[in-house]
């Protein structure tokens, strides 16, 4: 109800694409990554609490997203900067540290850092092209979780290599080195891209983030955002039980489109899907949510009663950024005083 508060941190999520069809504000690369530096000023004055950005291969997508993330970092103050998510297929987990960082110092701690296996992409060699095959007998979750820990080792400050006494460059007495720069918090703010129970749990146990994915695999039949709250229910009692200090929070994406203009509904009055979309992914059942579109009335109570909405602790909203600043601008003051609407703090 209006009026009452609770803390729940709303942000953008740019899925970065561009294309030079008819009416698309980004019909290349270059308008897409300065729109995006721009979009993060626009959603920090619209008084949003995070930019975030996807993060593919071999498509017209951004995929290179910590220059990206260290720009946006130098022009705004306080908005949280984040990714949904980075591939570890396709990172060296070292450098990764180093320019998650790097970015993160440039910021001034803001990065939020959402990290997985990866989702179904365009390439069928694309880890191979970049350097990365897998050893006899593993998978690629496998990898992915090896370079998770290890990314994790090194932005905490662990020592990783060995000093050359003969170098002058080595302090004295200095056997291991840690990589550099060190971002300290930043281990603090790790999110697990997650589109299972079991992966969900796992996070938990090891002090990530649940970042939970758009598309959930091996779908039981229940509503999108029913098997989504049991998700976070389990991971939260898994991390309570873990131990750890290093993560906690829950985040959740949906496409939330307020009515308020003539505008508003050219782009997006026809699209009140209001029903879940289900088919097979990967060998397995998969589904993802609705778009919820509708006066800022029928919005808020359909997020209302989307209980893994009201279950997290951030809740991501999927941008348009081919229609340009200018729209998004206006779209994130919508966001804006729809949170003001569910009592969001």
């Amino acid at each position: 109800m209006p009026g009452m508060t609770e803390r729940k941190k709303i942000g953008f999520l740019n899925f970065g694409h561009w294309s030079s069809v008819p009416g698309s504000r980004t019909p290349d690369p270059a308008a897409t990554l300065t729109q995006t530096i721009e979009m993060a000023v626009a959603a920090e004055e619209a008084g949003l609490d995070g930019a975030w950005v996807r993060s593919h291969h071999f498509q017209h997508m951004i995929s290179s997203p910590f220059p990206l993330l260290a720009a946006m970092g130098a022009v705004t103050r306080s908005i949280a900067l984040g990714t949904g998510v980075i591939d570890l297929r396709y990172e060296n987990p070292l450098y990764m540290a180093e320019e998650a960082a790097t970015a993160d110092l440039i910021s001034g701690g803001r990065l939020q850092l959402g990290i997985s296996r990866g989702s179904p992409e365009a390439a069928r060699d694309g880890q191979h092209q970049f350097g990365y095959d897998l050893d006899e007998g593993q998978t690629w979750s496998q990898l992915a979780q090896e370079r998770g820990q290890r990314f994790r080792q090194a932005i905490c400050g662990e020592p990783i290599a060995h000093a050359d006494p003969n170098s002058g460059w080595a302090q004295p007495g200095q056997d291991m080195l840690p990589v550099q720069p060190q971002s300290p918090g930043l281990i603090d703010r790790i999110w697990w891209g997650s589109g299972t129970v079991t992966s969900g749990v796992r996070a938990a146990r090891q002090g990530y983030n649940l970042l939970s994915s758009t598309l959930l695999l091996q779908d039981d039949g229940r509503p999108f955002h029913v098997q989504q709250a049991d998700q976070i229910a389990q991971y939260k009692a898994a991390y309570a039980e873990s131990g750890h200090t290093t993560g906690g929070m829950t985040a959740v994406a949906r496409s939330v489109f307020p009515i308020v203009s003539a505008q508003d509904d050219m782009y997006f009055g026809g699209r009140k899907e209001h029903k879940d979309s289900s088919g097979h992914l990967e060998g397995g059942r998969a589904r993802s949510g609705p778009t919820y579109s509708g006066t800022m009335e029928e919005v808020a109570g359909l997020l209302r009663q989307d209980e893994a909405v009201q279950a997290a602790d951030w809740v991501l909203l999927a941008n348009p950024n081919q229609l340009g600043v200018e729209y998004n601008a206006h779209l994130f003051a919508q966001w804006g005083e729809l949170a003001r609407e569910l009592g969001w703090h």
